[in-house]
């Protein structure tokens, strides 16, 4: 509570002085024409505005959390009733109102929780959420409800943050192109005919189409970095260990973590402080202890490039040829940080994706663990309609596209035990090679497209992604907006830092965006 007190009061503070942190946020599209007039004054528009915008909205009366709930529903409601549908959310929460009509009347009181109070947010639809069904994307657990909220999602509520709704996503989070028998696939709100990314793609389309101001997605490999690259979006795969995963349907839990996608460095880091820390239930957290800064975002500075050391990692930048596209743009993106006094460092590491073939291309942690742990999740959880990953594969009902993959980790056994701890093995390797690299050369971060190839066309495969450097290592890494290609397809870079750099990511980011602004909504109906 200390901690997000004091983000609190530091972000009022911010909204009071209006320093040059914030002159690009003020410059933001949060007081256009709105839905509603409120007490005479100019309507406040909720399209693109930042948590900060809405605090300060909320405190002057110019809106409230019912109205916010009300415009995002609405919202909702509209973008899919008229073709093509974006297919982003799952489930809706019927108690999403009374909850902002609760969180109005606190605010009334002066009891203010911190910033997220009264801020409406979508959930990926493997978090066990209270009151609401978690399908995890697929129709072999339909009607599976679990009485309880996952770690994360507690978090967000006791902060005082309005679950609007569950979100779709690639099924299982198997995959990275958002499909899923339950829903059917998401669509990207920059071109519907384009995949979304995965698996947090419900997450991503929502929040880049204003359903609501941020999300929570999961990353196994890519699954947060590579919807916010495609959808325009800031996301962070954090220290693995510093986010719990408790309540998460599991894919892999030597690789599974949470954490949010926003449409702001700000806003992403404002969720950050208060969803990290210390899970008594989840023993990996235990590592993040005392490592969790007091406030993220008040770690933020429009400077902090000058004097940082960047590295283009050289095997992560150009694979194929068909990678030139996003290449050109993500070197342009690095020319730009050099402008802002960073020093770039061309890094190269040969021996990089040689190690990574050795053991299933990378993913033989990932799929010798997913049966072991969604067959665990399921004995815990009887009330569930499958009992074992056999069962989800004998009803039939998942989709084509996950049928390989879940086939692949069910044929795992004793006999893959012996190459699953070398691969085990090989994280560390992979591990020590990347942070040696970084400091030969006193690297603050490495840079390299989030996904090497634009967003592929709806049911075809998706290639190009350098997800594994951090999901195979345990790094952090954050993926922002680097611009737009031809045809308004959106690209992102990832930076790539040492344990618990989370604070270094972030203002490095956030430096980027206040200069660069490649931020931009969807075009249309969208």
């Amino acid at each position: 509570m200390i901690g997000w007190c004091r983000a609190f009061a530091w972000a009022a503070g911010m909204l009071l002085l209006a320093p040059p942190v914030l002159a690009a946020a003020a410059k933001s599209p949060v007081a256009a024409a709105a839905p509603e007039d409120l007490g005479g004054e100019a309507a406040f528009d909720p399209m693109e505005a930042s948590i900060l915008g809405l605090q300060a909205a909320m405190g002057t009366g110019r809106t409230s959390a019912v109205a916010l709930v009300d415009y995002y529903l609405a919202r909702m409601e509209a973008l899919d009733a008229a073709g093509p549908a974006l297919n982003a959310i799952a489930s809706r929460n019927d108690q999403a109102r009374e909850r902002a009509a609760m969180l109005d009347r606190e605010r009334a009181e002066g009891k203010v929780r911190g910033p997220l109070h009264g801020i409406p947010v979508v959930v990926k639809d493997n978090y066990e959420t209270r009151g609401m069904p978690t399908t995890a994307g697929s129709a072999a657990l339909a009607g599976f409800s679990p009485a309880r909220d996952a770690y994360l999602v507690q978090r967000l509520r006791e902060a005082g943050a309005i679950i609007l709704a569950k979100t779709n996503m690639h099924e299982f989070a198997y995959g990275i192109t958002g499909v899923g028998s339950a829903f059917g696939t998401v669509r990207n709100p920059y071109a519907p005919d384009r995949n979304a990314g995965g698996s947090s793609s419900g997450t991503a389309a929502a929040v880049a189409a204003n359903m609501a101001v941020f999300g929570l997605g999961s990353d196994t490999c890519g699954s947060i970095r590579i919807p916010a690259a495609f959808n325009s979006l800031v996301g962070l795969r954090a220290t693995q260990g510093l986010l719990s995963r408790r309540g998460i349907v599991p894919l892999s839990q030597t690789q599974d973590i949470g954490g949010p996608l926003a449409r702001s460095v700000m806003d992403l880091a404002l969720a950050l402080d208060v969803l990290a820390g210390v899970d008594p239930r989840d023993p990996q957290t235990a590592d993040g202890y005392r490592r969790r800064v007091t406030s993220y975002a008040a770690g933020l500075s429009p400077t902090a490039l000058q004097g940082a050391r960047i590295g283009v990692l050289e095997e992560a930048l150009l694979v194929d040829p068909q990678d030139r596209v996003v290449a050109n743009l993500v070197s342009a993106a690095v020319d730009e940080m050099e402008a802002l006094g960073a020093t770039i460092v061309r890094v190269s590491v040969p021996d990089l994706w040689p190690a990574f073939e050795a053991h299933l291309s990378g993913f033989f942690v990932l799929a010798f663990e997913f049966k072991r742990d969604i067959n665990a999740y399921l004995r815990n959880n009887p009330e569930a309609p499958v009992r074992s990953l056999a069962d989800i594969i004998a009803t039939g009902v998942h989709h084509p596209d996950v049928d390989a993959s879940l086939r692949t980790s069910e044929a795992m056994g004793s006999a893959s035990r012996r190459e699953y701890l070398e691969a085990l093995a090989q994280r560390d390797t992979l591990r020590r090679m990347l942070l040696a690299r970084m400091a030969d050369e006193h690297l603050d971060a490495l840079v390299y497209p989030t996904v090497r190839r634009l967003p592929a066309r709806s049911g075809q495969p998706q290639p190009g992604s350098n997800c594994l450097l951090a999901a195979n290592t345990g790094l952090p890494a954050l993926s922002l907006p680097a611009g737009f290609a031809a045809g308004g397809l959106p690209v992102g870079l990832e930076l790539l830092g040492v344990p618990w750099s989370e604070q270094r990511l972030l203002a490095l980011a956030y430096a980027y965006e206040q200069a660069a602004g490649k931020r931009r909504p969807p075009e249309g109906r969208f």
